[in-house]
């Protein structure tokens, strides 16, 4: 199936962040087949090192050099209709299946140990995993995102939601030093979970999962369970991920002890390039300066990390330092959205006020942070740009809104006036999961009716907090 994209502007965050006015783009299959602009004679057909390969595999076939060549092999044509053709979202932390917590007690302090972990414990079940997943994945699809990465309970359901919508998923069972609804009886009962996930997912039998490590945070764990949390990570060459200098009680914590959460996963091994660090809301100098170092990337939360009051992470001295970042949008009840477009607003509007300077974080920095830049976090390397080859992951934003006229910089309008409803077409590894602003290959009427009753007994339980939540 050969579908093309025209009359578009691309942006295609590719190594020389070139814009395509007038753009086209032929998808053949689950890749990217070609690209280019309108009034060009010949497309763009040149790849680096990471298409090569994928490349090869379609080296019998014919190039297409212009419009025209790709019109006449297209089984399919849309007409983007002046919109802005960019590569789907990837966000970089997420608690998918926290949906039925959403405006839980969104105003109570400490709420994670007042209310969300015990209830976590006493109501969360598989079902309600699986059901909650569903319904996140499809709002993320509704608003451009493609791409994500989830630290929860019983991911292997998370799974089965990401393999039926399709979407490509980075999944890790939470590891913690306490009970929890996967496992009741004991503490750190998410190792054996995971290593059961291991043998099912890793490999080439589920290419759009991605298992991967996933300790709850650097207080929540001993030292000992943080280092063998890692060599797991090392083992299967995979991403070790974690809340870090996120809680103040967590900075207390390590402040007593003469050091920092970063010093301290330093200290333990357990600080490198598979380390990608949730939040690092207060990281110093020294932090930013080791994780760069050291080669690990961070998350940033910028709409969760607000709204709890935690404070504003040092995101333009990472970005200075090149630390790589990419953007969360954290779960459903941190930061009440999943759409991406909220963290690309919240992170220019927050760093430039912190640092009294409009010039920080342009608009091109932003989208490349919510595509390209969640990409490399997450050591991806087949999509976060567009490219021959890459995965035809997109996302067409449409500009026929009222807020979205006139557009004299397509990054701006992204970062500064764009919202999930102008999400008008999505694909996910070549299959059109959204077309005018619709799901095409998910039911969110019936999604949401099979999670309303799942969640009556979560609801029951949840009474007893009311007057937090």
């Amino acid at each position: 199936m050969k579908t093309l994209i025209k009359n578009v502007t691309i942006l295609t965050m590719d190594d020389a962040d070139r814009v395509l006015h007038d753009g086209w783009l032929l998808i053949d299959g689950e890749k990217i087949a070609a690209l280019g602009e309108e009034e060009q004679k010949q497309t763009e057909t040149s790849l680096d090192d990471r298409t090569v390969a994928s490349a090869q595999t379609n080296a019998a076939a014919q190039p297409i050099e212009n419009l025209q060549q790709a019109e006449a092999v297209a089984d399919e044509v849309i007409d983007g209709a002046g919109g802005i053709l960019l590569p789907g979202f990837v966000n970089t932390h997420c608690h998918v299946s926290m949906v039925p917590f959403r405006s839980m007690g969104d105003d109570c302090p400490d709420r994670l140990r007042r209310f969300l972990f015990p209830l976590e414990l006493e109501a969360m079940t598989p079902e309600l995993v699986y059901w909650g997943a569903l319904y996140g994945i499809a709002e993320m699809f509704l608003s451009g995102t493609t791409t994500f990465l989830d630290m929860y309970y019983f991911e292997d359901r998370v799974a089965e939601a990401c393999e039926q919508a399709g979407i490509r998923g980075y999944l890790g069972e939470t590891l913690i030093g306490q009970k929890t609804c996967d496992s009741p009886d004991e503490a750190y009962g998410g190792f054996a979970y995971q290593k059961d996930f291991f043998a099912e997912y890793h490999g080439a039998r589920h290419p759009r999962i991605h298992p991967i490590i996933a300790p709850h945070g650097t207080t929540t764990l001993s030292p000992e369970k943080l280092r063998e949390a890692h060599e797991l990570a090392v083992k299967y060459d995979t991403i070790f991920t974690l809340h870090a200098s996120e809680m103040d009680y967590e900075m207390e914590h390590f402040r007593a002890m003469g050091m920092t959460p970063t010093a301290f996963l330093d200290s333990i091994g357990a600080l490198d390039e598979h380390t990608l660090a949730a939040h690092c809301i207060h990281m110093t100098e020294e932090d930013l300066q080791l994780m760069k170092r050291r080669g690990a990337g961070i998350a940033h939360c910028i709409c969760s990390n607000t709204k709890a009051g935690k404070g504003v992470a040092p995101m333009e001295r990472a970005r200075q330092l090149g630390v790589g970042f990419g953007l969360g949008t954290d779960g459903p009840s941190s930061g009440n959205t999943l759409s991406m477009f909220d963290q690309m607003r919240m992170l220019p509007n927050a760093q430039k006020t912190a640092n009294h300077d409009r010039s920080l974080f342009p608009a091109r920095t932003i989208v490349r942070a919510a595509t390209r830049g969640g990409a490399e976090v997450l050591h991806g390397t087949d999509y976060g740009y567009l490219a021959p080859g890459m995965a035809a992951d997109l996302t067409l934003v449409s500009t026929e809104a009222a807020h979205m006229f006139p557009v004299y910089n397509p990054f701006s309008a992204l970062a500064y006036a764009a919202n999930a409803a102008d999400v008008d077409t999505v694909f996910a590894n070549g299959r059109m999961v959204v077309r005018h602003g619709e799901l095409t290959t998910l039911d969110l009427a019936e999604i949401r009716a099979q999670l309303v009753e799942k969640m009556k007994p979560f609801m029951s339980a949840a009474e007893k907090y009311s007057d937090i939540i």
